[in-house]
């Protein structure tokens, strides 16, 4: 359900502080808010973060060894098929794209953990839990999706508190891009990479509603150029 969000200025000015105190470059003054004033906001419902979460998992799971053969049974036993986007599939079936960009999925699997609730923190300076593979789905083992729906009491986040986080990755992203291309020592173990894939996540699963936003869009319709 959509909820009004928090003041997008306060927001933005809360953030900027905390790209101040991390030493990193803060975006200009002109930089595109995330939302409007009297907008709506709400996550994507539950069920999709799920399927989308144990999707973007499965994938790692053929990154690091997992036979086609044994990802399309999982696929078929989960009744995820349709769940894949083209780029997905052809990577999923037949190998077919880039190895390393689709390892890199494992950072956007982080923020939707964060969002369904499965995992606490979501820290721009610190690499992923490392006790966030106890809570996924244990592919390699068979684990379905309902099986794992079963084992794992997801507890979505607020939405507002959501769009606080989504807009701070907004920012982070630019600042960890100027302070990569400048020299700037990051304040952690993460790079832009990273913080990158953690942006996409969180503006897939956070709905914005209000006269400037289009309809939710597919995962490879975010747009992350700006």
């Amino acid at each position: 359900m959509a909820v009004p969000a928090p003041d997008p200025h306060a927001v933005r000015s809360a953030n900027i502080d905390e790209l101040r105190r991390l030493r990193l470059p803060v975006p200009p003054a002109e930089f595109p808010l995330v939302w409007e004033p009297g907008d709506e906001v709400e996550l994507r419902p539950t069920r999709e973060l799920e399927a989308r979460t144990a999707v973007l998992q499965l994938i790692l799971a053929r990154c690091f060894g997992m036979s086609p053969s044994a990802a399309m049974s999982w696929l078929l036993a989960s009744h995820l098929v349709e769940s894949l986007t083209p780029p997905e599939w052809q990577f999923v079936t037949g190998s077919v794209g880039d190895h390393r960009s689709f390892v890199l999925h494992h950072d956007a699997v982080f923020a939707l953990s964060w969002v369904l609730g499965l995992t606490k923190h979501l820290d721009p300076t610190e690499p992923t839990d490392p006790r966030l593979l106890e809570v996924l789905p244990h592919i390699a083992a068979g684990e379905t999706l309902r099986q794992w729906r079963s084992r794992t009491l997801a507890a979505p986040r607020d939405a507002a508190e959501a769009a606080v986080l989504l807009d701070y990755h907004y920012c982070l992203d630019w600042a960890f891009l100027e302070a990569e291309q400048a020299g700037i020592p990051l304040p952690g173990l993460v790079d832009a990479n990273a913080i990158g894939q953690r942006r996409w996540a969180l503006e897939w699963a956070v709905i914005f509603r209000g006269p400037y936003h289009d309809p939710p869009g597919g995962w490879e319709e975010v747009d992350l150029s700006t």
